[in-house]
């Protein structure tokens, strides 16, 4: 049992980040609070779609899938260039490329949001005199006509 929680160590990380952000977004009422909150939710996403993306066989991790020459493989790239057919077949396993590009983008993405979260929440503090989400709604309450 202990060896099966140990192997997917990984994944009881992206939960745990997951939940804990979770939590932080719906019971916190300081925005400053509920904006890390979101980026540890975030950061949790990202584990889990990089998870996901490596390939494991025999017990090994993939590696990178890196243009090697060799003659016979080229001949057969010629070949299939000729027939307009481009099949690459490898007895190598390999892990996707494409996930961990993704998720650069969506780290780039996720700091430009928290970026712009904080530079709102000084902007309702300059407004309000508060960051709390309970006095910040009591203060607009007592202001309606």
């Amino acid at each position: 049992m202990a060896s099966y929680f140990s192997s997917y160590y990984n994944y009881w990380v992206y939960i745990a980040l997951m939940m804990i952000g979770f939590y932080g977004i719906i019971a916190k009422r300081n925005l400053v609070k509920q904006a890390i909150a979101l980026s540890l939710f975030q950061a949790g996403i990202f584990l889990f779609y990089i998870s996901m993306a490596v390939v494991v066989e025999d017990g090994k991790i993939a590696d990178a899938p890196i243009y090697t020459v060799d003659k016979e493989l080229t001949h057969e790239l010629q070949e299939a260039e000729h027939d307009h057919h481009l099949i690459v077949k490898s007895d190598q396993a390999f892990s996707n490329p494409l996930p961990h590009v993704l998720i650069l983008t969506a780290i780039v993405v996720s700091v430009s949001i928290l970026a712009v979260a904080l530079a709102i929440i000084v902007n309702i503090k300059r407004e309000y005199g508060t960051i709390e989400e309970d006095e910040i709604q009591q203060i607009e309450m007592n202001e309606a006509p």
